[in-house]
């Protein structure tokens, strides 16, 4: 059960309470740009990442969601999963990832465009669907910007 706290608060920044899922969203945005800065060659690791962190989120909101209940305000690997989404196959630019954050928040936190039925999926599907089709709207957005060199 340790382990799925761990992967569930996302090293344990579910703990910090009130805005921990932006937190979460903004620790992924810093991680992305450290672990990318100067690649520039197309690479699948981040998607293989973001299929991993996805598949496990589910796993581990359904363990904890014993323990805390429904989509608990600590399980913010939800957040991770969809801000990686938003991420992919965008230039790793500050521009492009503060965008992506920005677009991505939006999404998760008004929920609009059928993203909030899919929180009543059961179990951990429900956790990461939302959050998964809030990053898969936040990268669309972000794909339509750099296309149109909007900034």
């Amino acid at each position: 059960m340790r382990f799925h706290k761990i992967i569930s608060t996302s090293l344990g920044i579910g703990y910090i309470g009130k805005g921990a899922g932006t937190y979460a969203a903004i620790f992924t945005c810093i991680l992305w740009y450290f672990l990318q800065a100067g690649t520039h060659e197309p690479n699948l690791t981040p998607v293989l990442v973001t299929l991993l962190l996805t598949m496990q989120g589910v796993r581990s909101a359904n363990e904890v969601e014993v323990l805390w209940g429904k989509d608990h305000n600590r399980v913010v690997i939800d957040e991770v999963a969809g801000m990686c989404i938003t991420l992919l196959f965008v230039p790793v630019e500050i521009k492009y990832i503060i965008a992506g954050l920005v677009l991505f928040r939006f999404f998760d936190i008004l929920k609009p465009l059928g993203i909030r039925r899919l929180e009543k999926w059961p179990g951990g599907w429900g956790v990461m669907a939302d959050d998964v089709l809030a990053g898969i709207y936040a990268n669309i957005v972000l794909q339509i910007i750099i296309f149109f060199n909007i900034f």
